[in-house]
């Protein structure tokens, strides 16, 4: 004890006392009370810290510290799976090296300061500390360290590899690989925009209705444009999250060309499907072929001058009763928002033009009936892209606009010149149809008048785009 003056003058004594002890335990239980009932501390925790430098990646015990060598390569610390209320993990680069190879504490499935990012050790000789508090929060920091939680970016390779600003865009016309190494975090960035168009379908021979689009979809999370002018096709579709991996490109052919039908017993050819393109999860139809004149031969007799199902219909052939003469269905199969249109129908009498192709975002014109010369319908409009956002297989960053998967011009016996859809969809030519634009899925046109071929649909593309830096 000592003496000592108060305030008011009064010399009174003060005890001062001091307690050593090992350890403090609960009477019962795992909660320790000191002082009002109302104040409570549980799982206060510490670590004993293992002096065996660690060399490669681990998983970390609770109650245990790390130095971690990344002198050679960078190491990742696992945090435990499953962890309760109170579990602490310490990590100290040990060589003063985590600059150049960064230490990442990966979360193990559980939060990190509330959110789903890894943390990151990224200057020399920082140590961290963390104890996990509840599921909400996860692991906490309890050491203060502002570099620790930095932004990480997607890092990729494959395809055609163009800038635009902050972004990266990945162009496959051909099958291929996005081979990612990083994954990044939320921070930086951790997902993928992509637009994934299957082939166009072909048109149909000898007044044979337009080939579909070939499906189309895509995201629009991070470009600034938002859903415009693809609208309604990408609003409040989300990027895909990546991790180290690699993802199978498949990009899909248009559909083969029908040759003319020759006055054959049976009719002319049908148009032919176009092949699937699709990137991770997302897979896109090729449009469907359009309706050959007269179509009663295999392997389509169930659909005798039908346009046939697909990302974007196909449309009915024309010179027929409307009975053979059925536009195909688009969004087959279904998926939200839908990945293409309607083929048009026929125009349903002799000399009646045929239906033109769906598109992306329009279905396909409807032929109109005879007296000669019956007009075909034109091919449904396809979806457009800023380029600086996606698709210009160019590179160019720009306000430009890029449209994918029109359908294809309908024929007819003696109708008059129709157009493609806007989007690579292929016009009416005075004989054979004219094919759809390479690597926009837009669809071949149907052959115009007698014995007149179809033109093939044209390839799909997948365009994949992220950010890379601030």
């Amino acid at each position: 004890s000592y003496r000592n003056t108060n305030s008011n003058g009064d010399i009174g004594n003060y005890l001062m006392s001091k307690i050593e002890v090992n350890a403090i335990e609960p009477q019962c239980g795992t909660t320790l009370t000191i002082g009002a009932s109302d104040t409570n501390i549980a799982g206060i925790g510490t670590v004993n810290w293992d002096t065996t430098k660690k060399t490669a990646a681990f998983t970390a015990v609770s109650g245990r510290g790390y130095f971690v060598d990344t002198t050679s390569a960078a190491i990742t610390v696992t945090l435990p799976a499953s962890p309760s209320a109170g579990d602490i993990v310490s990590v100290k680069d040990y060589a003063g090296t985590a600059a150049t190879n960064n230490i990442t504490i990966a979360r193990n499935s559980s939060n990190i300061e509330g959110g789903t990012s890894d943390i990151s050790i990224s200057t020399n000789s920082v140590s961290v500390s963390v104890i996990y508090v509840d599921a909400t929060q996860g692991w906490v920091q309890v050491s203060d360290n502002s570099s620790l939680y930095v932004p990480k970016y997607v890092t990729a390779t494959g395809g055609t590899i163009t800038t635009c600003g902050n972004f990266k865009i990945h162009t496959f016309t051909g099958p291929g690989t996005f081979t990612v190494s990083d994954g990044g975090n939320d921070l930086g960035s951790n997902t993928v925009d992509y637009l994934v168009v299957a082939g166009g379908g072909s048109g149909g021979a000898d007044a044979g209705g337009g080939g579909g689009g070939g499906g189309l979809r895509a995201s629009a999370t991070t470009y600034s444009i938002g859903c415009n002018p693809a609208k309604p096709l990408v609003c409040g579709v989300t990027a895909l999250p990546v991790t180290a991996q690699g993802y199978p490109i498949a990009v899909g052919g248009g559909g083969t060309a029908p040759g003319p039908g020759n006055g054959a017993p049976g009719g002319a050819p049908h148009g032919a499907n176009g092949s699937n393109s699709s990137f991770s999860t997302i897979t896109s139809a090729g449009g469907g072929g359009g309706g050959g004149g007269g179509d009663n031969t295999p392997p389509d007799v169930s659909n005798p001058g039908g346009g046939n199902p697909g990302g974007s219909g196909g449309g009915g052939r024309g010179n027929c009763s409307p009975s053979n003469g059925t536009p195909g269905s688009g969004n087959t199969p279904p998926v939200s928002p839908p990945q293409g249109q309607n083929g048009g129908a026929t125009g349903g009498s002799n000399s009646g033009g045929s239906g033109g192709g769906g598109g992306a975002t329009a279905a396909g014109g409807s032929g109109s009936g005879g007296p000669s010369p019956g007009n075909a319908g034109k091919g449904g409009a396809g979806a457009g892209f800023t380029c600086g956002a996606f698709g210009s297989s160019n590179g160019e960053c720009s306000s430009c606009v890029q449209y994918f998967s029109g359908g294809g011009a309908g024929g007819g016996l003696n109708a008059c010149s129709q157009v493609g859809g806007l989007g690579g969809g292929g016009d009416n030519a005075p004989t054979n149809g004219s094919g759809g634009t390479t690597n926009t899925g837009g669809a071949g046109a149907g052959g115009r008048g007698n014995d007149a071929g179809g033109g093939a649909g044209g390839s799909g593309i997948v365009v994949i785009r992220y950010k890379f830096q601030n």
